[in-house]
């Protein structure tokens, strides 16, 4: 049963961080590329700490093991003396999806009683 079993590992490049560098005036787009490293078919999603600045596409997906998928993280433009920025991170949270589940995103995966593991990356900018 795939709930009782821990998700494995996943992959992302960067490892760490997101940096994003000034101008803040206009929109960047910061590519981040996760890798499902277990040997599990997984459900992933990704939570930010600030949706109005913060965004992601895709915001969730199923990964087959060894498999992986781009996504764009962006920013939008905004006042880097007037706001705070301290905190903003993206978490990636996954796990298994449960035996003989089609390859469709569930969101009710992550409310039962299987394991979900989580990933910060935090976000630097630079001025």
């Amino acid at each position: 049963m795939a709930q009782s079993v821990p998700p494995g590992d996943i992959g992302t490049q960067p490892g760490t961080k997101i940096v994003f560098n000034a101008p803040y005036d206009d929109k960047h787009t910061y590519h981040i590329k996760i890798t499902n490293s277990g040997g599990r078919r997984i459900g992933w999603a990704i939570k930010t700490t600030n949706m109005k600045r913060l965004g992601v596409d895709p915001p969730c997906g199923v990964l087959d093991p060894k498999e992986n998928v781009l996504m764009a993280v962006s920013c939008d433009a905004f006042d880097a003396a007037a706001e705070d920025t301290n905190n903003d991170r993206i978490t990636i949270e996954w796990t298994n999806t449960p035996d003989g589940a089609a390859k469709t995103f569930r969101r009710e995966w992550f409310q039962g009683d299987g394991m979900v593991r989580r990933k910060n990356l935090p976000i630097e900018y630079n001025p």
